[in-house]
């Protein structure tokens, strides 16, 4: 964990009111935002430098258009972790698209899974949250490092978003 801040959903940032009926507010605002447009994704990547040749890539991401950037700016500074990024368009659409991702495990296990686990998500997207939470556990044991703890995060992560079969099972190399 960082040392030069307490890893903490409830850190006051600029974003986070004084009030707690306003930080109830907030919380209930940024628990529905992220119940509609947010996900939680787990990737497989292909990389040779690993012991596997394949790197498990957790995200919790939010999309918006350009217009709503600001909204992902609230989520950068209440969470105080994570970074936005814009995929730029240059196509028929009027406004870049903004990601406020967090990628980082340690603040992925330490701020954002204790934040969505004390404040529920009410639509299908718990369920996916479940599986990402039970991924990041399995990644903290290191049973990402062995052919068999891979077996079992890819079949969690076919559970996940679209329900995708997942690269890694799919690969010549893990078929027998």
């Amino acid at each position: 964990m960082p040392s030069d801040k307490s890893i903490s959903v409830f850190r006051p940032s600029d974003e986070t009111p004084d009030n707690q009926q306003e930080r109830l507010k907030t919380v209930g605002w940024i628990t529905g935002y992220v119940d509609g447009e947010g996900c939680f994704s787990v990737s497989f990547i292909r990389n040779a430098t690993t012991k596997t040749g394949w790197q498990i890539f957790p995200e919790f991401v939010v999309t918006q258009g350009g217009k709503s950037k600001a909204s992902l700016e609230i989520l950068r500074n209440f969470f105080g972790c994570g970074k936005i990024f814009v995929n730029r368009r240059y196509d028929n659409h009027r406004e870049h698209v903004y990601r406020y991702c967090v990628r980082s495990q340690e603040e992925l296990r330490g701020i954002i899974i204790p934040f969505f686990e004390e404040h529920r998500l009410r639509t299908a997207k718990k369920e996916d949250f479940k599986h990402f939470s039970f991924i990041l556990r399995q990644m903290s044991l290191k049973k990402h490092l062995t052919e068999k703890g891979m077996m079992v995060i890819a079949k969690s992560v076919e559970k996940m978003n679209h329900k995708k079969a997942s690269r890694f099972l799919e690969s010549s190399e893990t078929k027998r």
